[in-house]
């Protein structure tokens, strides 16, 4: 998308109109402001729903052109002043604009400049504005909150806020509202899996053996960030063979849904290394005492994934009936 720059340009009437206001003081003091009223045209009588909708109408017409004219005033006030400088923006997909900051802009300048902005943007049926700020102009954020901006999502640099024109119900896109894991069932040719105890987390200290895990990264496939998750964690080369199962649970991470995959995948190496940061053991495991965890027995989802990963694996029932004698 090409960037643009906010050029505002008023209609010779509106300076007019300013001049004429502050015109000499030789002139009769007419009006509120000092300003001659404008003639009015004579209102045809009409009676029944055609009067009161050719009222309502010109109410509308009237009511517009007051909001109109005093945009244009504030506009012309602004740029006299010297107060307005031009935002660098560029055109969203769907009929919106970005505005982009990157250099340092006085609070005062931007408050007026983005009135500015959104006045013009308003007479050009403009309805979503972003606006994306780079942690180092956080000062831009009062200004922007007080003209009626939100805050969408933040990222580790920037703040993108968001603003709806038009004087209907947004229909801006949420933020993400998800997370992906992932988790590895590894066995090598002696039915041992590989296994972890973590370090950190809720499962810290409780002795539990569980399959080596972790979150995607941004932009990473699933089959990739598992794989990679099982060589940080353990020291294990591996490659993915194929999904063996997911589910979806809700308020995982502040308040964000979370889905899980659980990914066969088979080892190239066998050698551990485990990582000490995260990591508090891991080991080869027989997968026999591995599904026999009283962890494993209790929580009904991870005994199904566990039976999932063995019968797509081996096509063997013998481990099921381990699997299936839950332990009160």
């Amino acid at each position: 998308m090409a960037a643009h720059s906010l050029s505002l340009s008023l209609p010779a009437q509106a300076h007019r109109g300013l001049s004429s206001c502050s015109a000499s003081s030789r002139a009769p003091p007419l009006g509120l402001v000092g300003c001659p009223p404008r003639p009015r045209a004579a209102l045809p009588l009409a009676t029944g729903g055609a009067g009161r909708s050719r009222r309502g109408e010109l109410g509308r017409r009237a009511m517009s052109g007051f909001m109109n004219s005093t945009v244009a005033v504030e506009l012309a006030v602004a740029e006299k002043s010297g107060n307005v400088e031009q935002l660098p923006f560029v055109n969203d997909k769907h009929g919106g604009v970005i505005i982009e900051m990157v250099t340092p802009m006085d609070p005062g300048v931007f408050s007026a400049s983005l009135k500015a902005a959104l006045a013009k943007w308003r007479e050009q049926g403009i309805r979503g504005v972003w606006i994306k700020l780079p942690i180092t102009l956080s000062n831009l954020i009062p200004p922007a909150v007080e003209e009626g901006f939100w805050y969408h999502h933040a990222e580790e640099t920037y703040l993108m806020l968001a603003y709806w024109l038009p004087n209907t119900k947004h229909t801006l896109p949420v933020n993400a509202t998800h997370r992906v894991g992932v988790g590895a069932f590894i066995m090598n040719d002696k039915r041992e899996v590989l296994a972890v105890q973590e370090k950190s987390g809720v499962l810290r200290g409780l002795g539990i053996w569980k399959f080596p895990t972790g979150v995607v990264e941004p932009g990473e496939d699933i089959n990739v960030g598992v794989v990679r998750e099982v060589k940080e964690e353990t020291g294990i080369d591996a490659e993915f063979v194929e999904v063996l199962a997911f589910r979806q649970s809700h308020k995982a991470f502040f308040d964000k849904s979370d889905i899980f995959f659980v990914c066969l995948v088979r080892p190239l190496s066998y050698d551990i290394t485990k990582q000490d940061s995260e990591i508090e053991a891991c080991q080869w495991m027989p997968v026999e005492e591995f599904a026999a965890q009283p962890f494993v027995q209790k929580h009904e989802l991870v005994r199904f994934q566990a039976i999932k990963c063995w019968l797509d694996l081996t096509g063997d029932f013998g481990l099921v009936s381990i699997l299936l004698c839950v332990k009160a």
